[in-house]
């Protein structure tokens, strides 16, 4: 998912490499062999470029930018990231695309708007100008610094990213009504796997949310949660059917804020199946299954977290960009790192934090700084992206969480309302006097449902 704390990341890919007439063996040797030996990918179909963007400490500022790449049709071939050397709370993207001259121009042009500095250098035989700077002219010491850090974990092992496009490979393929494929995890794996588990349930009992602790025990029993196996996500998309009608999808990587939240407005979790690099066990760059079962699956069986999750969804519909992403940070600060009050303490109930040792110790330590939620506030707080977060917010119960986020989302401009319909698990559009008429039958009925109990109740106490 698109919510994440990055210090590095390692990912390569070719958006058309399955269409393409390269095997994978030779897509990746030419990968290495242009990245590694001249640090210029050559493509014969196009020229090629290495550009250089520092991006903002905010939610969904990869995503944006990187829809740029696609909108100019500019062919991304190898991208990755690592926390800025020029400056400390800002982290740099590297990228090298194939494209055409005019294509990267203005492509050069857009990415101004939305980053804090552009650096482009194109192919040796290229006669590109920058800012009126050649080649030469450039500031070559940022490409020797991109140099050192290609080795680092994940990106040289081929292995390991052979492994990862099996994942991507079976979320791309899934479609609604299948089964979610089983997954045979290989040792290594499972050792990471096991690592994580083992960390993070020494923190458990003193530093998780009691709703996360109610259902943890229950995932053991039907999901098979153990240190020495890694549930299946097909089980687990059961479970949740089961406890508060959730569901899991199969994702290959990262949504933007808007399709992530518009799952979850159905009650749709997007969820990752790979398992991190094994060198670095306790960190990741990204999402992954370890994230996903251990941080968010055990809240979202909580019908109460659950709703308010799905609150945070529905709001979104209809929604501008700009209040999408005022949701988006809400999400980041609750349902990723967010605390409630319970026994008169702090717990985390935050999947970023319940995925993290050391942030979970540090957010619980007493030392960090700690706000009440409140929705107006929060939604302008700055995210974090490559350090802890300078601020965690507290609600006093998700109940109440869930009513601030209820009167926040009245206060954004879309032109309807809407409503969930467990029955035939689609969103109604409430913008004609016959949906609200038939909101309100439902409504009527539900209350005639209690009305009967409540008797019922005083009945049988009177007896």
């Amino acid at each position: 998912f698109f919510f994440f704390k990055y210090d590095k990341i390692h990912l390569s890919f070719s958006p058309d490499l399955q269409n393409s007439n390269l095997s994978e063996e030779e897509f990746q040797n030419q990968e290495r062999n242009d990245n590694l030996m001249t640090g210029h990918p050559s493509n014969p179909r196009n020229k090629a470029a290495t550009i250089i963007f520092t991006l903002k400490n905010e939610v969904g500022g990869l995503i944006r930018a990187l829809k740029l790449f696609q909108e100019k049709h500019v062919h991304l071939v190898h991208i990755e990231s690592r926390k800025s050397k020029r400056r400390d709370s800002d982290f740099e993207i590297f990228i090298n695309c194939d494209s055409e001259h005019e294509q990267l121009k203005e492509l050069t042009e857009l990415l101004r708007t939305h980053t804090e500095i552009v650096e482009m250098t194109p192919s040796e035989n290229s006669s590109l100008l920058h800012d009126g700077k050649t080649w030469s002219e450039l500031n070559m010491s940022i490409f020797q610094i991109w140099i050192s850090t290609l080795l680092l974990q994940g990106f040289k092992d081929q292995i390991y990213r052979k492994r990862r496009k099996y994942f991507a490979d079976l979320a791309m393929n899934f479609k609604h009504g299948d089964q979610i494929p089983r997954i045979n995890y290989t040792a290594e794996e499972v050792r990471t796997w096991g690592v994580v588990f083992q960390e993070l349930n020494k923190l458990y009992p003193s530093h998780a949310c009691k709703e996360y602790l109610k259902n943890l025990p229950l995932l053991t029993r039907y999901c098979k949660y153990s240190e020495n196996n890694i549930p299946q996500l097909e089980d687990v998309s059961r479970f949740l059917m089961e406890r508060s009608g959730f569901s899991i999808r199969p994702v290959a990587g990262y949504l933007s804020p808007r399709d992530f939240l518009a799952g979850l407005a159905f009650r749709v979790f997007h969820c990752t199946q790979y398992v991190r690099h094994g060198s670095e066990p306790l960190y990741t760059p990204e999402p992954d299954t370890c994230h996903e079962v251990l941080g968010h699956v055990p809240l979202l069986a909580e019908p109460s977290f659950a709703q308010f999750s799905q609150e945070l969804g529905l709001a979104s519909l209809g929604a501008s960009d700009e209040d999408v992403q005022k949701l988006a940070t809400c999400y980041f600060f609750t349902v990723e790192f967010g605390l409630c009050k319970q026994d008169g303490g702090l717990r985390a109930y935050g999947a970023g934090l319940l995925s993290s040792a050391s942030e979970l110790k540090h957010a619980l330590s007493g030392e960090a700084n700690i706000r009440p939620f409140d929705p107006v506030v929060t939604c302008n707080q700055e995210c974090m992206i490559t350090t802890f977060q300078d601020v965690y917010f507290v609600a006093e119960s998700f109940e109440e969480a869930k009513n601030k986020m209820r009167e926040f989302a009245k206060t954004l401009k879309r032109p309807f309302t809407v409503n969930y319909n467990p029955y035939t698990q689609s969103v109604d559009v409430l913008r004609d006097t016959s949906n609200i008429n038939n909101m309100v039958k439902d409504i009527r009925h539900e209350l005639d449902i209690v009305e009967d109990a409540l008797r019922r109740l005083g009945k049988l106490q009177r007896d």
